[in-house]
């Protein structure tokens, strides 16, 4: 496994994508409306940044209602999304997602209860 992006929800992704654009030097490798949310996807050398932003009610608006804009998940990739729950299942983790489901760029995804991770909302994505 090895570190893959970081989600980041905003309430204006197309202005924070053209911060970090400017500031870290990172083009936009990816652009979708995924979810009920635009979904920007910036390149940086070892990952991502994910940027959020919600067109309708969900986990990111209802995320930003209660904290306002910021980190929102870690993800980890994994080549194997089935055994890395099972891995988690058996650590005593709370599991969100019990099957990987569809995510953005088509890849699966799978989340981990953060209350069970130290307070991190942890993703692993399978590409």
């Amino acid at each position: 496994m090895h570190f893959d992006h970081v989600g980041i929800a905003t309430p204006d992704a197309a202005g924070l994508a053209a911060l970090f654009a400017e500031l870290f030097d990172a083009p936009v490798a990816h652009e979708e409306t995924f979810d009920g949310m635009s979904v920007v996807f910036l390149e940086l050398e070892n990952g991502y940044f994910e940027l959020l932003e919600p067109h309708e009610e969900g986990a990111i608006s209802k995320f930003l209602d209660k904290r306002g804009g910021g980190i929102h998940h870690v993800a980890i990739e994994t080549d194997d999304i089935e055994a890395a729950l099972r891995t988690a299942e058996a650590a005593g983790v709370d599991r969100i997602d019990e099957e990987p489901r569809p995510g953005a760029w088509g890849h699966e995804v799978a989340f981990l209860h953060p209350k069970s991770t130290g307070g991190v909302l942890v993703e692993f994505v399978s590409h």
